[in-house]
């Protein structure tokens, strides 16, 4: 005679007859079901951890002061804003002088790419308002004077003052020549 135990499954108010330890059909397909609801709830509570994690990413990322900014143009920003903010923010970018020669090369990183984002945010607006037969060249020599500014940071970065003192010379150049066809 086969001596049969009362089993009870959670979260079910079922109660299943086993025989000394061997799985019945039902109860297999209950244990399968609260599986699955536990797959499911660990994912829902993992996915609003990581949008949790990310809103407090993405709030924090504004106040981030040494960080690049990825916008391109401003929201609002006219082109009379833009060209009144270009002289400001070239004389920011040329300011930079200072700090390499006083070898602050993690504050001169970071002036260079505060001053260098809003100037290539009015630039850009600048650029996009021209006609389409004057925005190849515009192009050419703001890629330029942005690719010289990347090269003094990786320069700044290292800490090479040879290279860093070339690559500003290339920007006073660049941005000389960029200012005179805007």
């Amino acid at each position: 005679m086969i001596a049969l135990r009362p089993v009870l499954v959670p979260y079910t108010s079922q109660t299943l007859l086993t025989s000394h330890g061997k799985p019945t059909l039902m109860m297999k397909h209950s244990n399968e079901m609260y599986e699955k609801k536990l797959v499911y709830k660990n994912r829902r509570v993992g996915i609003l951890v990581i949008t949790t994690m990310a809103a407090s990413f993405s709030s924090s990322l504004n106040n981030i002061a040494c960080g690049l900014d990825l916008r391109m143009v401003a929201p609002d920003q006219t082109i009379e804003e833009a060209k009144n903010g270009i002289q400001n923010h070239a004389k920011g970018l040329l300011q930079v002088k200072d700090l390499i020669e006083l070898k602050a090369w993690r504050e001169a990183q970071k002036e260079l790419r505060k001053s260098s984002s809003l100037l290539k945010q009015d630039i850009y607006t600048i650029i996009q308002a021209k006609p389409g037969n004057e925005r190849q060249n515009l192009r050419k020599l703001y890629f330029n004077l942005f690719n010289s500014v990347s090269k003094l940071d990786y320069a700044a970065r290292d800490e090479d003052e040879s290279k860093v003192l070339q690559c500003y010379d290339k920007i006073v150049l660049a941005l000389n020549e960029i200012l005179s066809e805007l």
